[in-house]
């Protein structure tokens, strides 16, 4: 017996009704003339399709060839030569009993269907039914039952690895992980040779929802114990305890594993993969392993280009640009027919006034994206095409950008396009025109009307209309009071529009409804200790943001510079180089810089300037520092 849906059935209990109803005489009335039920009218139809099958092979005696016209003939041979009928295997007594369940299911009696169902999936040994069953089971909410019939339909077909996946898969929905290293290991065992260590690459995200991790861990481990000695699959196999490690916030263990794996196949990108996870989360020691893997890479795998593509995403969002850009200059030349590498390479052409590089790099990329049948490469269009139009409006060719801005077609990103042509009047001296044209936009989905208030206060922002940003920002708070990032937003803009008072009512308000948000401590800290106030306060601030995200480079960069402030010029130095390591970014650049100058350490300094404004030469921090030591790098 089993239980659907709180209901209890017995499987064979159906059969028994099946047997007696195939007894039952055809009814000379039509059954919906009678009112009969859905299971009576579907047995009336299938009784007279038997009784005119068995009619229509009593009329040709075997042996003896049916008696047709010789057109008849001919056009039967032909289509029999277009296209040979397979039979299925149901006899007649399983093809009702296969057609009740379904129709049980369908009127509401998914327990009595499944066992049908599965009754049948037996008898027939057919993947499809058992697969059948599991969905009813599940579909009913009752993951016993689904869990029965994964594990017959893996007992009776145990070299289908999709009937292990299955079992594996409602195990985990059941929360029994313990219960999943056998089923895990015959996966492995039953998946072919080429696909395996794509397989055990896929472990993580299948385990990712399980609750307790470290039960997850260990029973994965003990499941790849196999795999860990074999060379071809070691690799993945470390990579994908590693990410689990990672899951459990074991960085330092995770970064062992993915040194285990590629010690086990150099050239195998999932290590480095794994290593740029954790390059990205800021652990130290992982990117050795990436550059050994691209170098081993290019000679055995020179068209692979995943590990390059993804380290360079990587670099840029570290703000590591002029990396970045070597990368990005590398796969141009080795694998020029990548789309996705071009656009990046344009974005960091744009950002350092390359422009007719940018644009060349651009029209390289539309070129290939319009040939691709890829999705996620098509879509890149929309940001080639504000590119494009980004580009027209730094040569004030505002027609041109315009021209640009038409080519969107994707309603998702006319948001996006609208903002970049609001940017356009404002450039035009319309300012008043360009804010309409953005409280103007359709508010379509959830979400837009703060999306339209944000951009408003960044069109303000970059006119340097501080005030006007401050105030958009206000209303926005009034309208999303419970939105912490636009309390924070409001505050800074306070800060840039010398309300400093304001700022700080703000920040102290946010701390107050967020004691965990770390940004308001340093915000609030770094700008006290960048005016030489209250240096002991804004010490203890930052000492909390640290506290609350020991691993942000911006938050210690606000520890050093007010380190700097208090005359440890030592320690300031120590914490200010580790942040710029970490995050070479342009504020950090100015912070180091200074400290190097006062130190005596100017060459040092200059190259860390230049490096800077290399990254961001319109940064403010940076030269606002260069101006007021009179610095020209």
């Amino acid at each position: 017996m089993a239980v659907i849906a709180g209901k209890a059935f017995h499987y064979h209990g159906q059969m028994n009704n099946l047997r007696r109803a195939s007894t039952l005489e055809i009814c000379p009335i039509h059954p919906v003339c009678t009112g009969a039920s859905t299971v009576h009218r579907a047995v009336w139809w299938l009784s007279a399709f038997l009784l005119a099958a068995s009619v229509a092979q009593a009329q040709t005696a075997p042996g003896v060839a049916p008696v047709v016209p010789a057109a008849a003939a001919e056009a039967s041979a032909a289509a029999s030569q277009l296209s040979a009928v397979r039979n299925s295997g149901l006899n007649a007594p399983l093809f009702y009993q296969l057609l009740l369940g379904e129709l049980n299911v369908r009127g509401g009696d998914p327990g009595a269907g499944y066992s049908l169902i599965l009754d049948t999936a037996r008898e027939q040994r057919d993947p499809a039914l058992f697969r059948r069953a599991v969905e009813v089971a599940l579909q009913s909410r009752s993951g016993e039952a689904a869990l029965t019939a994964a594990r017959a339909w893996s007992a009776d077909q145990p070299k289908d690895p999709e009937a292990e996946r299955f079992v594996l898969q409602i195990l985990l929905a059941l929360n029994r992980v313990g219960e999943t290293g056998p089923v895990l290991r015959a996966i492995i065992e039953r998946t072919t040779a080429g696909e395996r260590s794509n397989t055990i690459n896929a472990i993580p995200q299948t385990f990712a929802r399980v609750p307790d991790k470290a039960s997850a861990l260990a029973v994965v481990r003990e499941a790849l114990a196999p795999a860990l000695k074999q060379r071809n699959q070691a690799a993945a196999a470390w990579t994908t305890i590693g990410r689990m490690q990672l899951a459990l916030d074991q960085p330092s263990l995770s970064l062992a594993s993915a040194r285990e794996g590629h010690a086990a196949d150099p050239t195998s990108s999932f290590p480095a993969l794994l290593a740029l996870e954790l390059l990205e989360r800021g652990q130290q020691g992982a990117e050795p392993i990436i550059l050994r893997q691209l170098e081993a890479g290019v000679q055995s795998k020179p068209q692979d280009a995943a590990v390059a593509l993804t380290y360079a995403r990587v670099l840029l969002d570290l703000q590591r640009n002029v990396q970045a850009r070597g990368q990005l200059d590398t796969l141009t030349t080795r694998r020029p027919d990548l789309p996705e590498p071009w656009l990046l390479l344009a974005s960091l052409q744009v950002q350092v006034n390359s422009l007719a590089a940018a644009a060349q790099s651009l029209q390289t990329y539309m070129k290939l994206a319009r040939q691709s049948s890829d999705e996620r490469v098509a879509r890149g269009l929309t940001q080639a095409y504000l590119l494009m139009a980004q580009i027209a409006e730094k040569q004030q060719d505002f027609t041109t950008a315009n021209a640009w801005l038409d080519r969107i077609e994707n309603a998702d990103e006319i948001m996006a396009a609208q903002m970049r042509r609001a940017s356009l009047l404002a450039r035009q001296g319309q300012r008043a025109e360009a804010r309409a044209l953005l409280r103007n936009l359709p508010e379509r989905r959830d979400g837009d009307a703060r999306l339209k208030l944000l951009a408003e206060a960044q069109l303000l922002r970059d006119l340097k209309d501080h005030q006007g940003a401050f105030d958009v920002y206000g209303e926005a708070v009034k309208r999303f009071p419970d939105d912490a990032e636009l309390l924070y937003n409001q505050a800074m803009m306070a800060e840039k529009a010398d309300l400093i008072d304001e700022m700080e009512r703000l920040l102290r308000q946010l701390i107050a409804a967020k004691p965990d948000h770390y940004h308001a401590y340093n915000a609030l800290g770094y700008s006290l200790a960048d005016r030489n106030l209250r240096l002991a306060e804004a010490k203890q601030l930052i000492e909390k943001a640290v506290l609350l995200a020991p691993d942000d480079a911006y938050i210690q960069d606000s520890l050093g510079w007010v380190e700097f402030r208090l005359g440890n010029t030592s320690r300031a130095l120590e914490i200010l180089a580790a942040a710029y390591a970490k995050r070479p970014d342009a504020d950090i650049a100015a912070h180091l810089g200074e400290v190097l100058w006062v130190s005596g350490q100017r060459e040092q300094a200059l190259k860390i300037w230049r490096e800077g404004l290399l990254a961001a030469s319109d940064n403010e921090t940076l030269q606002e520092t260069l101006k007021r030591l009179q610095v020209t790098p």
